[in-house]
Formats: C-alpha cells, structure tokens, sequence
C-alpha cells in the first residue's frame, strides 16, 4: 500500500499528482464544505483542506495524507462549484471584464506523528469582457460544473482570459504542485530521488 493518501475523488488533482509521483491512492473524505460565519476565502480552504486530510486519519493511521480546497473570490464574493448550467452562467458572468483571484488551500498531514503543513496558495485570473454568447458557448461545450469559477484551465477555459499570474499554474486547476512537493520532501518524499531511495 502506499503511504500517500490523495483525500480527493477529483480527476483533475489525481491527474496533477500522478504527473509527479507514481504510488499514491485516491480517497473520499467526508467533509462538510459549508462557510463558517465570517469565514475569509483564506479562512475556509485551508480550514477545509487539513479537514480533509484529517478525515482519513483513521483509515489510513500511517501515512501522509493530502487535502486540498479551492475557491474563486470576485467583487468579495466566494464562488464555488456552481453545480448547474445557470450558475456557472451566472458565475462567468460576474467575473467578464475582471480580476478573479483563486484561493487553494492545501495540507498534508503525517497520521503517523499528527504533524500537519498547510497553506493557502492564490492564483489571479484575468477576464475577457466575454458575451453572453461566448459564455453559454464555453459552459455547453465544456461543461464545468464541478469546477469553481466555472472553468477549466487546463482545457477551452484558458479562451475566457487576458491573463494569468500566480506562483504556479497547477494551483488554478486544484492543485499546487509546487508547494505540495516542497511539504512532501519534508518527509523525505523527492520524485527526483526515487532511483536513489530503492538502491538505499
């Protein structure tokens, strides 16, 4: 068994961590994902990721278990997954012609030794002043309704924008592979090692 745990059922953070690491298992932690009272964007995903890396601590009691959140804040409202063809409308709607910036939230907890890295990762997305033909265009062929923000990067979405800044592009798609793999090496886990660490 491997001792990575992705608490996530998200094809696209699989899709992220398998390009890195090449043993690791997928897992649905079971988290409620509502807003707490005058919970920031910052507040709620990093909230909401160590919840779910702690929601597998029993199940998996050795091992360094990965979760992960992301939100879409515009105009100081928190977008999340819309969930339907109308509110991703909406959504795409709201952000045309605008700065959006993504939070992620991202830990890693070692169930082992209950030690725990986390953080909070933005990402800044710039909008075309889209028509409302473009977006229903977009929201009919790709269908993102899974996605917060309504898009998906690494697909037709990179059409719906200017500009993108940010530390690291994975962030935008659910995942900061970046600052994941700076945690994971904490514990000694380096891809680039792998050779290495089996001849040891």
């Amino acid at each position: 068994m491997s001792a990575i745990v992705l608490a996530s059922t998200s094809p696209y953070r699989r899709m992220l961590l398998e390009k890195v690491l090449p043993d690791f298992v997928c897992a649905a932690p079971q988290v409620d994902e509502s807003r707490g009272a005058g919970e920031t964007a910052e507040e709620l995903v990093e909230r909401l990721a160590i919840a779910k890396a702690k929601a597998l601590a029993t199940a998996y009691p050795a091992h360094l278990l990965i979760g992960s959140d992301q939100v879409a804040v515009v105009d100081g409202d928190i977008l999340g997954k819309p969930g339907s063809d109308e509110k991703a409308i909406a959504q795409l709607q709201q952000a045309r012609g605008k700065t959006v910036t993504f939070f992620t939230g991202l830990a890693v907890f070692n169930s082992a030794t209950n030690e725990l890295l986390s953080s909070v990762e933005p990402f800044t997305v710039h909008f075309r002043n889209l028509s409302d033909a473009e977006i229903e265009g977009y929201v009919a062929l790709e269908q993102p309704l899974n996605c917060a923000g309504s898009f998906k990067s690494e697909g037709l979405g990179i059409s719906l924008f200017e500009s993108l800044q940010g530390d690291d592009p994975n962030t935008l798609i659910g995942l900061p592979v970046i600052r994941l793999l700076e945690m994971l090496r904490h514990w000694g886990i380096n891809p680039l090692l792998v050779e290495k660490q089996r001849k040891s």
